[in-house]
């Protein structure tokens, strides 16, 4: 059977994405592991298109209905697809001449039947690249929400809430941030090498590499092909986490010998990290919702080699009265809106609304009422999100607080120098764009 060229398979990615609300994350990489021998150009322009089309899926819709007479929404999926992708390379990719563009994608519709269809899109392209410059795009007095929503391809719902809990100015840097390349965040697993010796083992095969700005077992690497194939990995030398991440396990305290909770543990990066700071004297149990979930933490913690980690399925929104006051640290990073890793994931930035934040806020309430009365008098429960809403987090914080025996805990003994100004309340959230990370929220409790 003859091998797919990268377009075929983005378009079958983004149909993935389309059809069947697959995360574009997990659809990339279903498609990077299903073509691993294909050239690393190649690879990179799978990676690219698919990244870009989703990231910019709103302002390419925005820019192809004011040039086709029949709308993005009421197009085949394929067809859609295949628009979005000549758009994208025709306002994003320089490199590629337009001509080929409109060919490729030509190609495309007939390869896969709809020869019909090949005219409209076509004219479609053609009038796009004749006329790219004379896009109307929303200006501020149609309204801030419109205006950050195409500008930034952002639902009008996210849009809303940032500007209602930011200023502007803060708003701007982190829509920005969603379009910076970034590194990789990984944290050396110290236990099998130093962090400075797998520095320099990276740098000896081309990876740029340089030192995390908060962690000091993280590291932050670039020109990489694909993370399974750096030296190391299956060696257990590193986990992918960001720093964010790393500093909700460092706000626990955790000491060698302690028993630890992660309620909401996959893929088990918070885990790792606590079973390596816990020793072989102590214990983590790791728990997740499903096999699919507690199946990525098995993998990891062997692949890693700790030892003592205690995996099980368990649904962290019922009550499991055998651990009662049995925890000394209870890990509580619990489902969100996602909004601080939107540049990251970037499904997201279309999929919240204002109902599901309010569901969600509502969750991790039942879920931080089981995970308190699992915590040891005296003992620290951990409370983290990967968003930014005001509702999902200080809400939360304030609620807790008022209903339980619990006492916020500064947090600067456990942070880095440059962010105790932020530490000091007993919690604080990081925000893409203007910290060095993605966006997250930590806050450290006591029980009295």
């Amino acid at each position: 059977m003859m091998q797919k060229n990268p377009r075929e398979i983005i378009l079958d990615t983004l149909l993935d994405i389309d059809r069947h609300n697959i995360y574009s994350n997990t659809a990339l990489h279903t498609a990077l592991s299903s073509n691993q021998f294909m050239s690393k150009q190649d690879r990179s322009l799978i990676s690219r298109m698919t990244e870009g089309v989703t990231e910019q899926r709103i302002r390419l819709d925005y820019i192809i209905n004011q040039f086709s007479k029949t709308k993005v929404h009421k197009c085949k999926p394929l067809i859609r697809c295949v628009l979005r992708m000549g758009v994208y390379e025709i306002y994003y990719m320089d490199s590629i001449p337009q001509e080929a563009t409109c060919n490729e994608c030509v190609k495309l519709v007939s390869k896969r039947g709809l020869n019909g269809l090949k005219g409209f899109v076509n004219g479609v392209l053609r009038t796009i690249c004749r006329r790219k410059d004379d896009v109307h795009f929303p200006e501020r007095s149609d309204g801030l929400e419109k205006y950050y929503s195409v500008k930034y391809s952002i639902s009008e719902a996210v849009a809303d809430v940032l500007l209602h809990t930011y200023d502007e100015e803060t708003v701007v840097s982190i829509l920005e941030s969603g379009y910076e390349k970034r590194g990789t965040s990984i944290r050396v697993n110290t236990n099998r090498i130093s962090v400075e010796a797998y520095k320099k083992q990276l740098e000896n095969i081309g990876i740029r590499v340089k030192n995390g700005a908060y962690n000091d077992t993280s590291l932050i690497i670039e020109n990489y092909d694909y993370v399974r194939k750096i030296p190391g990995f299956f060696d257990g030398f590193f986990a992918v986490q960001d720093e964010s991440s790393c500093l909700a396990v460092k706000a626990a305290g955790i000491k060698e010998g302690q028993t630890v909770l992660d309620v909401c543990a996959a893929p088990g990066g918070k885990t790792m990290y606590a079973a390596e700071l816990t020793g072989e004297s102590g214990i983590v149990l790791s728990r997740d919702i499903s096999d699919e979930k507690t199946e990525l933490i098995e993998e990891n913690a062997e692949r890693m080699g700790y030892h003592n980690i205690k995996i099980m399925v368990y649904d962290a929104l019922k009550p499991d009265e055998d651990l009662t006051e049995k925890m000394d640290v209870v890990l509580c990073d619990l489902p969100c809106s996602g909004l601080g890793i939107m540049g990251r994931k970037n499904d997201i930035k279309y999929n919240v609304t204002k109902e599901k934040i309010a569901e969600l806020a509502a969750m991790q309430r039942h879920i931080l009422e089981n995970a308190s009365g699992y915590v040891k008098p005296g003992g620290v429960l951990v409370y983290s999100t990967c968003t930014i809403t005001r509702q999902e987090n200080e809400d939360n914080v304030k609620w807790f607080t008022d209903n339980h025996h619990f006492v916020l805990d500064s947090l600067v003994p456990y942070m880095p120098e440059v962010l105790h100004n932020k530490a000091e309340k007993g919690y604080m959230t990081l925000l893409q764009g203007v910290d060095s990370s993605d966006g997250f929220f930590i806050a450290r409790f006591v029980r009295r």
